[in-house]
């Protein structure tokens, strides 16, 4: 029924070649009697880093890209390239997906919708009154959104970059109200208080294995989120199940977030059950 309809899209980011986003929309695209084609713009495999991003944007356009997924490190360095912003990607100051059309580069946040709808699916009435959150990054961003709109009551935000960190406090509290969130650095003392952990860094990551918190500090009082999904179950998740946490991996984000990209890339409704069944096959 679709079979004019002609999708180019890709993913840039570095060190994504276990990325399932690919075979996620291709295979809902067939599915959708779309031809549609989802290529990998890896800045670690082309020896590139963010400041490739204006020629990679103006390659995409001249080859007729319909759009774009937008990974780490190049959330927050695309804006300024894009013509336009969607108000959540506005209000979040990030963007993972661009949809180029008639000659305009829209900037869009698909990473909030995708880690609330995983968070109410696998976490259910988890208590939300503290919550400390590892990372202040754009992915960090669009989490931290996420969550103060599913009810965290405080957000402790901790980032490598104290600077980051207190930029998303300040930017979360302007737009949820004042004492919602804060940058933090105590962590023994905000975890031994909180309801739940949720990591937004690349760290746990294939290429990045390790945990973001020392193992010590986890108790099984805490739920502990996880935003990576390569490999699905980081050394985190793992810990954290050891204790007796409750735990949700990063495949629901992952999948959700592509529901939506998939509908900005397409103009069609995709069958979210069908992808997270076709994402949960792939997993090893």
């Amino acid at each position: 029924m679709n079979q004019h309809k002609v999708v180019l899209a890709g993913l840039i980011g570095a060190g994504i070649q276990a990325s399932r986003t690919p075979a996620l929309h291709e295979h809902e695209g067939e599915a959708q009697g779309l031809r549609y084609l989802y290529r990998l713009i890896d800045l670690d495999q082309l020896q590139l880093d963010s400041c490739a991003l204006p020629d990679l944007l103006l390659a995409a356009e001249r080859m007729n890209f319909t759009g774009l997924n937008i990974t780490f490190p190049c959330k927050q360095t695309i804006i300024p390239l894009l013509d336009e912003l969607s108000p959540q990607a506005r209000g979040i100051g990030a963007v993972n997906t661009v949809v180029l059309k008639d000659g305009k580069r829209i900037g869009h946040n698909t990473d909030c919708l995708g880690f609330a709808e995983g968070f109410r699916r696998g976490l259910q009435d988890a208590s939300v009154e503290r919550v400390v959150q590892m990372g202040a990054g754009g992915a960090g961003a669009a989490v931290a959104h996420a969550l103060l709109s599913e009810g965290v009551q405080l957000l402790s935000i901790f980032d490598v970059e104290t600077r980051r960190a207190q930029a998303l406090a300040d930017n979360l509290n302007q737009y949820f109200g004042a004492g919602r969130a804060a940058a933090s650095q105590d962590l023994p003392s905000a975890l031994a208080v909180a309801d739940g952990l949720v990591n937004t860094t690349p760290m746990g990551m294939k290429k990045l294995p390790g945990m973001p918190v020392p193992v010590e500090l986890l108790h099984k009082e805490l739920w502990v989120a996880e935003i990576v999904y390569f490999p699905l179950e980081t050394e985190l998740l793992r810990n954290a199940r050891a204790l007796g946490c409750r735990t949700l991996d990063g495949g629901n984000m992952a999948v959700f977030q592509a529901v939506k990209a998939f509908e900005l890339f397409s103009g069609v409704v995709p069958d979210a059950q069908r992808m997270l069944v076709h994402f949960q096959g792939m997993v090893e």
